[in-house]
């Protein structure tokens, strides 16, 4: 069971110039995501898929294996499907893991546990995130505790049969969700998200989480 773990990673943000190896807690956001996949027993490959030079030499520095990106993958209207297939092709194997780095917090073992977890009810896709109850204002007439609310993906961890992938198809009929706590939901994509994650990252590290 061959097992690839992949990062995407380009070198635009309009939100965050940078983004990716943007400062954060000490480190190159990135970083936090290498050390995280570089750490799984069960991954028997990792890679960053990246087409900018700046990132690629951060990650090869963090012993990340690095898939040269085509520049026509590394627009913002690319899907990250795309990006998934080009790396399956490029690296046959038989289940991906994506691992993004907008979402840094994941706590010692998430990976392994979310592989184990695949391995073992065998859906075509599974994802961490959330129940998310957010209702459009003027519109919702129950209490909260009465919404039941929908799953929502996090970008945390994702683990997904190659096969799927290679059909076109990131989700399948069959998915299983892991629920993870509200620190480890936070995804980056603004300003405050970023302040947001250095500071639980900042006291992750002080106790050593």
């Amino acid at each position: 069971m061959n097992i690839l773990g992949i990062t995407p990673a380009r070198g635009g943000s309009k939100e965050i110039p940078r983004k990716n190896i943007k400062p954060i807690a000490g480190q190159p956001l990135i970083a936090w995501t290498i050390e995280r996949a570089l750490k799984s027993k069960l991954i028997n490959r990792y890679v960053v898929s990246t087409e900018d030079d700046d990132i690629a030499a951060i990650a090869k520095d963090l012993g990340s294996e690095i898939l040269t990106r085509p520049a026509h993958l590394a627009g913002d209207k690319v899907a990250t499907l795309d990006v998934l297939q080009h790396a399956v092709k490029s690296i046959p194997c038989d289940i991906v893991v994506l691992l993004q780095a907008t979402s840094p917090i994941r706590s010692s073992g998430l990976i392994d546990s979310c592989i184990e977890t695949f391995l073992k009810k065998r859906p075509h896709s599974l994802a961490t995130g959330f129940m998310c109850k957010f209702e459009e204002y003027g519109k919702c007439v129950n209490p909260r505790q009465d919404i039941n609310g929908f799953f929502y993906d996090d970008g945390n961890v994702y683990v997904i049969d190659a096969g799927l992938i290679l059909q076109g198809d990131r989700y399948g009929d069959n998915i299983e969700r892991v629920i993870l706590d509200r620190e480890s939901n936070v995804e980056i994509d603004d300003s405050f998200d970023f302040w947001l994650a250095e500071q639980i990252l900042l006291k992750n590290q002080l106790t050593d989480k």
